[in-house]
């Protein structure tokens, strides 16, 4: 399998990345001209994971402001090949590179908090993957969803004190970087 991190979205498997981020996230998800223009503003980047020319598995993710924490703001894992483990090691490897080349303190998400089995099994994969989840549940102006923050820490000393609102603050700098006019 070949990992990469790119902080442009003109590589050859665009066409698949995209393909597979609508199909994962096909209502709650930013448009595409939010996704390009956070790549013009030099504030996200594309992983993916690949085997043999096909795409496995990717992400975007971005540096929150005023913060050492890389957002992994989206995760998609081939239908067919989730709960083989591929996804686990697709976030280990967004860890070590977070850690060793970006010199961030740690990952931090947010998932979708409506009750439930599919809210159930997200909060386990992540946790499988080494994150906590905070107790706090956010609710957006803009989406009906509520949203929990969970967080993998490289530095003990950057865990939050508080029940995740912090978390939020974050968060929420990001996205409103993400929307801003360029």
């Amino acid at each position: 399998m070949s990992f990469r991190t790119y902080d442009h979205l003109d590589i050859p498997e665009r066409k698949a990345v995209m393909s597979l981020f609508h199909q994962a996230f096909p209502v709650s998800r930013k448009p595409d001209r939010i996704i390009e223009a956070s790549f013009r503003k030099k504030m996200a980047y594309l992983h993916t994971e690949t085997e043999s020319g096909t795409l496995l598995a990717m992400a975007f993710s971005g540096p929150v402001p005023d913060a050492r924490w890389l957002l992994i703001d989206y995760l998609a894992v081939q239908p067919g090949l989730r709960g083989k483990g591929i996804g686990r090691q697709f976030v280990g490897k967004i860890a070590e590179w977070a850690r060793s080349v970006m010199g961030m303190s740690g990952l931090l998400i947010e998932i979708e908090a409506t009750p439930g089995e599919a809210y159930r099994r997200r909060v386990r994969f992540w946790e499988k993957c080494g994150f906590v989840l905070t107790e706090y549940i956010h609710h957006y102006k803009v989406v009906p969803e509520p949203y929990q923050a969970m967080y993998l820490p490289f530095d003990p000393a950057v865990i939050p004190e508080d029940d995740g609102r912090s978390l939020f603050r974050h968060i929420s700098a990001y996205h409103r970087k993400a929307f801003a006019k360029e």
